[in-house]
């Protein structure tokens, strides 16, 4: 699958890879700052954002779409950094073609089983009726009447667009995501470790990497270095992108 993509910058490549209900645009701040010395890719995942839609949706397929990119780019090692759903995809991808990739960035997921907890957003979105809503405000008032998290609201609201004059859709594939979510919170399976050097970033206010996890991490990349940015939830990068920044800076620019 031919996935939509954005390129800033010029040198090593680096591709970045967003969360469920994302797309590169909410990467697009920290896609800039990293363009100074980096070329950087930031990718729509399937059934995401501008990317085609498909029914098929698991981590085997985001990791093959992900090397089709890779092979189509002509790309020598890059360096990959993944966001949630994108931080197990690139996991995955480590272990199953770890020559394809220099080092491996993950935010705030680890490779464990993650039970199925969307069911709240999912029923949400699916609450929302665009043969009735015509506005950004309609939309946004009926998902605070289940969502009541500011934040997370805005979030999903960024996926709207006007599919025609006046009508509203989301840009996800809401039926796909929904039909496959058990497979957003599957385990990554690997049959040996993945070597080269990884970071691993989690927020202090998150619950998605625990102690509890560093077992485990450490077993499937035996070169991962763990670290927490205080005052910060799942969507570290966002909340504190001037740490952020400054821990994958020194992790990528460190010989």
């Amino acid at each position: 699958m031919q996935l939509n993509f954005k390129k800033i910058g010029e040198g090593t490549p680096l591709i970045i890879l967003h969360g469920l209900f994302g797309s590169l645009d909410n990467w697009m701040t920290i896609a800039k700052e990293l363009g100074k010395d980096f070329e950087v890719y930031i990718l729509d995942a399937r059934n995401h954002g501008q990317s085609p839609h498909d029914d098929v949706f698991n981590y085997q397929v985001m990791v093959e779409d992900l090397k089709e990119f890779i092979e189509e780019h002509r790309m020598i090692n890059p360096i990959i950094l993944g966001h949630s759903m994108g931080g197990k995809t690139a996991m995955q991808f480590a272990v199953d073609y770890p020559h394809l990739i220099s080092k491996l960035i993950v935010v705030d997921i680890a490779p464990k089983a993650y039970p199925i907890h969307h069911d709240l957003i999912i029923n949400s979105l699916k609450s929302l009726n665009f043969n009735e809503i015509k506005t950004r405000k309609e939309a946004e008032d009926k998902l605070a009447q289940y969502i009541f998290d500011l934040s997370t609201r805005q979030f999903l609201l960024k996926n709207l667009y006007w599919v025609a004059q006046d009508q509203l859709a989301f840009r996800f594939n809401l039926g796909a995501i929904s039909k496959n979510i058990d497979e957003v919170g599957a385990e990554i399976e690997f049959t040996s470790p993945f070597y080269q050097h990884t970071l691993f970033i989690r927020g202090d206010h998150s619950n998605y990497i625990l102690d509890s996890d560093f077992e485990q991490i450490f077993t499937i990349f035996p070169n991962a270095q763990i670290k927490t940015i205080e005052n910060s939830g799942h969507w570290v990068h966002a909340e504190q992108p001037f740490t952020f920044l400054s821990l994958v800076k020194a992790f990528l620019l460190r010989q």
